[in-house]
Protein backbone atom coordinates (compact mmCIF):
# COMPACT_ATOMS: atom_id res chain seq x y z
CA UNK A 1 0.00 0.00 0.00
CA UNK A 2 1.49 3.15 -0.96
CA UNK A 3 1.13 5.78 1.43
CA UNK A 4 2.94 8.58 -0.24
CA UNK A 5 0.75 10.03 -2.47
CA UNK A 6 -2.23 10.26 1.31
CA UNK A 7 0.43 11.98 3.12
CA UNK A 8 1.19 14.62 0.35
CA UNK A 9 -2.30 15.15 -0.21
CA UNK A 10 -2.63 15.74 3.92
CA UNK A 11 0.29 18.22 3.99
CA UNK A 12 -1.49 19.95 0.81
CA UNK A 13 -4.53 20.24 2.91
CA UNK A 14 -3.05 21.26 6.18
CA UNK A 15 -1.03 24.35 3.74
CA UNK A 16 -4.32 24.93 2.16
CA UNK A 17 -6.04 25.69 5.88
CA UNK A 18 -3.09 27.71 7.66
CA UNK A 19 -2.67 29.75 4.11
CA UNK A 20 -6.70 30.90 4.58
CA UNK A 21 -6.18 31.20 8.51
CA UNK A 22 -3.30 33.72 7.34
CA UNK A 23 -5.53 36.56 6.35
CA UNK A 24 -7.07 36.28 9.75
CA UNK A 25 -5.22 37.68 12.97
CA UNK A 26 -4.26 39.89 15.83
CA UNK A 27 -6.05 40.85 19.02
CA UNK A 28 -9.60 41.97 17.59
CA UNK A 29 -9.53 39.64 14.60
CA UNK A 30 -10.71 35.33 15.37
CA UNK A 31 -11.09 33.32 12.65
CA UNK A 32 -12.25 30.04 11.69
CA UNK A 33 -11.68 28.05 8.32
CA UNK A 34 -13.06 30.59 6.19
CA UNK A 35 -15.06 32.91 8.67
CA UNK A 36 -13.86 35.62 11.00
CA UNK A 37 -15.31 37.78 13.94
CA UNK A 38 -13.91 41.00 14.13
CA UNK A 39 -13.96 43.55 16.77
CA UNK A 40 -13.20 46.99 15.83
CA UNK A 41 -13.12 50.08 18.52
CA UNK A 42 -16.19 53.11 17.93
CA UNK A 43 -13.16 55.47 17.04
CA UNK A 44 -12.21 57.52 14.52
CA UNK A 45 -9.70 55.40 12.01
CA UNK A 46 -10.18 52.10 13.63
CA UNK A 47 -9.98 49.66 11.71
CA UNK A 48 -8.73 45.61 11.00
CA UNK A 49 -7.38 43.66 8.91
CA UNK A 50 -9.46 40.64 7.73
CA UNK A 51 -9.25 37.73 4.46
CA UNK A 52 -7.28 40.05 2.54
CA UNK A 53 -9.13 43.53 3.00
CA UNK A 54 -9.08 46.44 5.41
CA UNK A 55 -12.92 47.19 7.16
CA UNK A 56 -12.67 50.44 8.74
CA UNK A 57 -15.40 51.70 11.25
CA UNK A 58 -16.82 55.10 9.67
CA UNK A 59 -19.56 55.83 11.79
CA UNK A 60 -22.48 54.05 14.26
CA UNK A 61 -25.84 55.07 15.71
CA UNK A 62 -27.74 52.41 18.07
CA UNK A 63 -28.57 49.88 15.83
CA UNK A 64 -27.32 50.87 12.25
CA UNK A 65 -22.86 50.84 11.81
CA UNK A 66 -21.81 52.50 8.32
CA UNK A 67 -17.81 50.69 7.64
CA UNK A 68 -15.48 51.26 4.47
CA UNK A 69 -14.59 47.52 3.28
CA UNK A 70 -12.69 46.94 0.04
CA UNK A 71 -12.57 50.56 -0.26
CA UNK A 72 -16.20 50.15 -0.60
CA UNK A 73 -18.86 52.32 2.30
CA UNK A 74 -21.64 50.15 3.42
CA UNK A 75 -24.38 50.39 6.06
CA UNK A 76 -25.12 46.98 8.47
CA UNK A 77 -28.19 46.91 10.76
CA UNK A 78 -28.24 44.06 13.44
CA UNK A 79 -30.23 41.32 12.63
CA UNK A 80 -29.81 41.83 8.39
CA UNK A 81 -28.90 39.92 5.98
CA UNK A 82 -25.18 39.92 5.04
CA UNK A 83 -24.06 42.33 2.60
CA UNK A 84 -21.84 41.36 -0.26
CA UNK A 85 -18.71 43.42 -0.48
CA UNK A 86 -15.20 42.76 -2.37
CA UNK A 87 -15.96 39.25 -2.39
CA UNK A 88 -17.06 38.50 1.19
CA UNK A 89 -19.96 38.14 3.26
CA UNK A 90 -20.36 41.25 6.17
CA UNK A 91 -22.76 41.24 8.54
CA UNK A 92 -23.13 42.67 12.09
CA UNK A 93 -22.56 40.57 14.60
CA UNK A 94 -22.96 42.90 18.07
CA UNK A 95 -22.84 46.75 19.09
CA UNK A 96 -22.31 48.63 22.08
CA UNK A 97 -20.93 51.92 23.29
CA UNK A 98 -17.37 51.19 22.86
CA UNK A 99 -17.23 48.44 20.02
CA UNK A 100 -18.75 46.50 17.20
CA UNK A 101 -18.66 43.03 16.11
CA UNK A 102 -18.93 41.73 12.80
CA UNK A 103 -18.83 38.50 11.17
CA UNK A 104 -16.97 38.74 7.67
CA UNK A 105 -16.81 35.21 5.56
CA UNK A 106 -15.61 33.90 1.57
Amino acid sequence: MNTAPRIAALFTAAALGLGLLTGCGGDNVSCGLDQCTVTIDRTVNASASVLGVEAKFVSADQNTVTLEVAGEQIQLTKGQQAVDVGGLQVSLDSITADQIGIQVSR
